[in-house]
């Protein structure tokens, strides 16, 4: 079959929402627009993640999955799902669920107009701490990068694969998927999507990485786009 879509889906001891992560993938994969696929990517998982995901995917063939040797962060395990990627629309969802799969549909009417869509959550269920942090991160990331994104941290995007795959990825770039197609010359869109409380597991995110670490990565961000090698190719033989 060939398919439209691959849906990246990271996982880092994530062992008690995979079940679900797999009836709602498999309820979006039957209803979507779109054929597609599923990739997980175990970023090093210490708990049962791994034999979750090779049990799902004895059970169809439209999952598949890569494991990593050991922990690489969220960064590495977005790369590595844009590299193993074949199809033309590459699509990200964390493992967690706080965003549903449905909502990808939302984001692919407008494929054909955009480049990158990405989600914005509605009437977040999170702490006010973390909502407040990642309100200033975002509005810090705005002020570099002027991408006119609010929520570049929302865990539901889909990316032209030839885009997605001609990003240099570093580690905490995944926070500045949109400008890096701006940098490619992209269109990038936001909408709006749900979103959920945690339903299991916790959250690898805390005050330092959600806030403190998106600052230092403005900058590197600041030196890639200084640094950046974007052309095209009018004609070749």
């Amino acid at each position: 079959m060939n398919y439209d879509l691959t849906i990246v889906v990271p996982v880092f001891n994530e062992e008690d929402n995979l079940d679900r992560v797999y009836n709602e993938l498999q309820q979006f994969i039957t209803n979507a627009d779109v054929t597609a696929k599923v990739l997980f990517i175990n970023d090093g998982s210490k708990d049962g993640s791994l034999t979750k995901i090779k049990g799902i995917c004895d059970r169809s063939d439209r999952f598949r999955y890569c494991s990593f040797d050991r922990n690489y962060g969220l960064s590495t395990a977005i790369k590595a799902g844009f590299d193993y990627s074949d199809t033309p629309w590459i699509g990200y969802i964390d493992a967690d669920l706080q965003t549903s799969p449905m909502d990808f549909n939302i984001l692919l009417e407008h494929r054909n107009e955009y480049d990158l869509i990405t989600g914005v959550r509605t009437n977040r269920k999170d702490s006010f701490t973390k909502n407040m942090s990642s309100l200033i991160a975002n509005g810090i990331r705005r002020a570099f990068t002027h991408d006119g994104m609010d929520d570049t941290g929302c865990p539901l995007k889909i990316i032209r694969a030839d885009f997605a795959k001609r990003i240099p990825m570093f580690n905490g770039l995944h926070r500045f998927l949109p400008a890096m197609i701006l940098l490619q010359k992209g269109k990038i869109l936001q909408v709006p999507v749900r979103h959920f409380p945690r339903m299991a597991g916790k959250s690898k995110y805390h005050l330092w990485n959600r806030l403190f670490g998106p600052l230092m990565d403005c900058f590197a961000y600041l030196w890639m786009k200084k640094k950046y090698i974007n052309y095209k190719v009018e004609e070749r033989n």
